[in-house]
Order: C-alpha cells, then sequence, then structure tokens
C-alpha cells in the first residue's frame, strides 16, 4: 500500500512536468483527422488529387487591385478574388505578419465540367462598403460587403453550377513564447495542422484559415458545409466541395483571438482560443482573470488575486492532503519495520499495514487523491495562461512588460525554482527509494528550465502558487501541532 500511495505522489508531480514538456517541446502539432470528421471517401481523394494537380491560378496580368473599407475595417484585394490585406481596428498585429504571405487567401472557381479558371471580374457596382464585380467569360459575379466592423460578407454566383476553391497561402513561423503559425479549422472540435505538411480530410467545417500569434485570418460559413480539406507541401491549405453550388456565400475576417469577441460573432469562432480539454474550467479562470482586472487594471496583478482565490477555494482539499501526508511521515518508520519483520510474508504484511493505518487515521492516498482532484483547475490556469490574448503586452511591473512573452532576465522562473525548492523541504514524504528522491531533488530544476521561455503570465502564477502553498502547509502544521491527531 505504502509503495502505491510513493507511486501516486511520484505521478500526480510528473503529471505537470509532462504537461509543460511535451506541451512546448514535443506535442504534435496537427491532428490528421478531426476526431468527429467523417472519415475521407475515395471520391473525395480523387477529387483532392484532381483539384490540386495543377496547382493554384496564376493572377490574371489584367488583375486590378480594390478596396473596401470603413472606420473599423478596410479590405484590400483584385478582380481575380485574391485578398492582398486586411485591416482591423480590433487586430493587435499588422496582418502581413500574422498570415505569412502576400496574398494570403485566393477564391477560385471552375464552371461545371471545366478545370478552374483565372477570372479577371470588372467592376459592376462600387461604394466604400460594396463591391460588386462580374467576370464576362464565365458570368461568374461575386460581391463583397462590410457588414458593420467586424467581417467582410463574399457572394459568389454563376447562371450555370460551379466548383469553388478556398485557396490559403502561408509560411511556418514560431516564436519564442512558443506561438506557431497553423491552418486552423474548427468541426465540432479545434484542429490544428502544420504549415507545409501533407494532410487531407472531409468534414463539415464552420471556419478555418491561418491561426497565428493570438490572431485569426479565415473564413466561417453560416451553415457549415461538408468540406474536403487539404494541407501541401507548399504550404498551402485548400478547402473544396466534391459537388457543385450555384451560390458560395461566407465570411472573411481578421481578428484578435479575443474570447468574448469571438462569443459574440458566433458561428463557433469562440473555440479558436484554444482552452483544450478542461475549456469549462478554462473559461471560469479567464472570466476571474477580467473580473479582477476591472477592478485593478493590471493582469499580473489579476493573476496575483485570482490565484489567491484558487487557493482559497482548494483549501479544504489542501488542508486534508497536508494531514494525510504528515501522517503517514510519523508512521513511516512503523511501517518500515513491518517491511522488514514480513518480507517473507506478504500477506501478513498487508494485514499489518492495513491495521496500521486503521489506528493511526492514516491514508495512504489522502495525499495524493486531493493533487489529483486540483490538476483540473491546474491545466485550465496553464491553457488559459498559454492562450488567452488578454496578456500580450499586458505589463505587470519593471522589467515585465509583456505577459505574453518570456521573462527576457528569467527572474521569474529562478524565484518560481527556487519557491519549489522550498516547498520541497516543507512538505512531509514518505519516499524512501534513492531514485525517486533524487527526481524529485532535480524536479524544480527541470521545470524552471522548461518555463523560461513561456509567457512571464504562466511563471507568474505557479511562483505565486507555490507561495501560497508553502503559507498554507505551514498553517496546517502550526494547527496540528505538527503531531498526528490520531495514533
Amino acid at each position: 500500500m505504502d509503495s502505491s500511495q510513493k507511486n501516486a505522489l511520484f505521478a500526480v508531480v510528473l503529471s505537470g512536468l509532462i504537461l509543460f514538456g511535451w506541451q512546448y517541446y514535443f506535442a504534435p502539432k496537427m491532428a490528421p483527422v478531426a476526431p468527429n470528421a467523417a472519415p475521407v471517401s475515395q471520391t473525395a481523394v480523387t477529387e483532392a488529387a484532381q483539384v490540386t494537380a495543377s496547382g493554384p491560378i496564376e493572377p490574371s496580368i489584367n488583375s486590378r487591385e480594390l478596396s473596401l473599407g470603413n472606420d473599423a475595417l478596410n479590405l484590400s484585394f483584385t478582380s481575380n478574388l485574391a485578398v492582398k490585406s486586411m485591416k482591423h481596428t480590433q487586430a493587435r498585429f499588422a496582418f502581413e505578419d500574422v498570415v505569412g504571405s502576400e496574398h494570403p487567401l485566393l477564391i477560385e472557381i471552375a464552371p461545371e465540367g471545366q478545370k478552374f479558371v483565372a477570372l479577371n471580374l470588372e467592376t459592376v457596382e462600387s461604394s466604400e462598403t460594396k463591391w460588386v464585380g462580374r467576370d464576362a467569360a464565365t458570368g461568374v459575379t461575386a460581391t463583397f460587403l462590410i457588414n458593420g466592423g467586424e467581417k467582410v460578407g463574399i457572394t459568389i454566383t454563376a447562371p450555370a453550377p460551379f466548383k469553388y476553391r478556398l485557396n490559403f497561402t502561408s509560411t511556418s513561423k514560431k516564436l519564442e513564447n512558443g506561438q506557431e503559425r497553423y491552418f486552423s479549422f474548427y468541426n465540432d472540435s479545434l484542429n490544428h495542422w502544420t504549415v507545409g505538411d501533407e494532410e487531407l480530410t472531409d468534414t463539415k467545417v464552420s471556419w478555418a484559415g491561418i491561426d497565428f500569434n493570438y490572431h485569426l485570418f479565415g473564413v466561417s460559413f453560416a451553415e457549415a458545409p461538408g468540406l474536403v480539406l487539404r494541407g501541401l507541401t507548399d504550404s498551402r491549405f485548400q478547402l473544396f466541395p466534391t459537388y457543385t453550388v450555384t451560390e458560395l456565400s461566407f465570411d472573411l475576417l481578421y481578428v484578435k483571438k479575443e474570447y468574448n469577441y469571438l462569443t459574440a460573432m458566433g458561428r463557433d469562432l469562440k473555440h479558436a482560443v484554444d482552452f483544450g480539454f478542461w475549456g469549462f474550467f478554462a473559461e471560469l479562470i479567464l472570466r476571474g482573470l477580467q473580473f479582477f482586472y476591472s477592478l485593478i487594471p493590471n493582469y499580473g496583478m489579476a493573476i496575483i488575486f485570482l490565484t489567491f482565490v484558487v487557493r482559497l477555494i482548494t483549501f479544504p482539499l489542501q488542508y486534508k492532503s497536508f494531514v494525510s501526508m504528515k501522517k503517514m511521515q510519523i508512521i513511516q518508520p512503523e511501517l518500515t519495520k513491518l517491511k522488514e519483520k514480513f518480507k517473507d510474508d506478504p500477506m501478513r504484511m498487508q494485514k499489518e499495514s492495513m491495521e496500521l493505518f486503521k489506528r493511526s487515521g492514516a491514508n495512504p492516498l489522502g495525499g495524493c487523491l486531493p493533487m489529483l482532484l486540483q490538476l483540473p483547475v491546474f491545466f485550465a490556469f496553464y491553457k488559459v495562461l498559454y492562450s488567452a490574448v488578454e496578456l500580450v503586452d499586458a505589463p505587470f511591473f519593471g522589467w515585465l512588460t509583456d505577459l505574453s512573452n518570456k521573462d527576457p532576465y528569467f527572474i521569474l522562473p529562478f524565484l518560481m525554482t527556487g519557491a519549489m525548492f522550498l516547498q520541497q523541504k516543507v512538505t512531509p514524504t514518505t519516499v524512501t527509494d534513492p531514485v525517486q528522491k533524487k527526481i524529485f531533488m532535480f524536479m524544480p530544476l527541470i521545470f524552471g528550465f522548461i518555463m523560461k521561455d513561456l509567457p512571464a503570465g504562466l511563471s507568474l502564477y505557479i511562483f505565486v502558487s507555490t507561495l501560497l502553498g508553502i503559507g498554507q502547509q505551514m498553517l496546517v502544521f502550526k494547527m496540528s501541532g505538527n503531531k498526528p491527531v490520531v495514533v
């Protein structure tokens, strides 16, 4: 039973290391087929091969650059339906830096029974917020309309059925804080495809596009159509149907991935903020950060106050964990004697150990289960601080001018490592195995190394949480008189 307790505790601590280390250094960056996606049919595979064989259509030499705009939103595109640039007052970073391409989206049309053709639409109607163009050769008509300040509605019609292809183009890039450029889409779950990887699936898509550095450029659909999605090694990402249509309608958007803003936009866009498996807890934590920021407009202070509240709420679990670990530490000499005395009789040793636990009121798993129950909160806090755009350019004080980036002088990771060493010293332990002892001893250093390049907001949270945990432990030990309740 004692070995089970040690193994459980060991698993709890390692889970934290696995979370950060795997996420940052080793986690797979794409999902080849979404969990809820329909399997790729042979028809779709054949269609994909035919559609992508010739590559994207080159713009016509006669294509003209056009633009729409109001106080909130500006779009620059060409008469052959290639998007060049998009600006939005809600967005934080330059469009070109986010998309990584001069022509990040090309809308391509293939009249029924024909190959994709290079369109060159002549202007039929034009104003600051609306443009209508028509291609004389195919009869294709395209309408671009800025409706409000959030997105551009695009509608394409033709006199005969046609196929279409939305062709995104980008380049791979990864920042020091771990933010990586992806082709992303949503089909009941969030999917990331690494730019330049070859992928193929067919599914119903709510939205899709280029996702990078807390921003999203993409398309969204009022009703999720069933499309083939393909990632290509030349850094293209294509969406197209295996069927023909007479009208194509979608919204074009470029936004900062602010959770409240995306929620208001609907169409599942809020899921572009990747909260992971513990999304319910993560949303609660984000709301908590926003609440404290409304009281004190400093996200560093908001992290500290929210960490205090989370520690306060989970204190009953912490209390049980600390008391149980202390009891187990006190009876450890007696357990050792029992193991030595009945080393040749495992059944008798187990029976005597259980009686000892019963007399002392100790539970070999009591110190671990409360910690396991807190893991959803821990993981959710991690996902929020890693994904929340609210921390972009958010200063704390002094040298910490951007909580979404790493600490430039590694002061917080250093303090966090020191606090974790201190917590080891004051935490009761029953670990006697030399190998496990060495692993536990080096864990703060490993954790500090992993955290050095992650957002400073994460280091701040773990540092403050560790200090509060030490304080809670000292309080529990003082309340219990540093001796067992029942022996």
